[in-house]
């Protein structure tokens, strides 16, 4: 069993600039779209709450770059747990370029930190992470850092 969520990806040329690499802003993009994935197949129960009052603030996002990608490139995006406070959450993403012949490299690593709120848009406060949220996430977790509130 892998420590890591998992999304899978093919570059398209609509991700690509006139150079033919791929434009940065899709790193973000495919950090947003594993999260969502995530939390359709694991955590439902926390889609539901998103739905309701929940919401989950992208409060900061980073990624770093160690080679170039191109159109039609396979990928494996692997999104890990890195802290787990009370209120914010940060994930850890390696995205891995994959051979036919079963080989993979590292083509870039970001993180994402996030914050639990709820209440209406014009009086969002912070929210305790949701348990379920937290439970679906524990198999995914690197135990690096731990926030206030939660053993490492």
């Amino acid at each position: 069993m892998t420590d890591y969520f998992e999304y899978l990806h093919t570059v398209g040329f609509e991700e690509t600039n006139l150079v033919g690499n791929v434009y940065y802003v899709n790193y973000l993009r495919w950090q947003g779209r594993c999260r969502e994935l995530f939390l359709k197949q694991k955590a439902p129960a926390v889609l539901a709450e998103v739905q309701d009052d929940l919401k989950l603030f992208t409060l900061k996002v980073d990624c770093e770059f160690f080679a170039e990608i191109t159109a039609f490139d396979e990928l494996s995006i692997r999104m890990r747990l890195s802290e787990l406070g009370q209120t914010q959450l940060e994930f850890t993403f390696d995205y891995v370029k994959l051979t036919e012949d079963g080989g993979e490299t590292l083509i870039a690593r970001g993180k994402q930190r996030i914050a639990c709120m709820r209440g209406p848009n014009t009086a969002t406060a912070p929210s305790l992470i949701p348990d379920a949220l937290a439970q679906a996430l524990e198999p995914y977790s690197i135990q690096v850092r731990s926030l206030a509130g939660h053993a490492a």
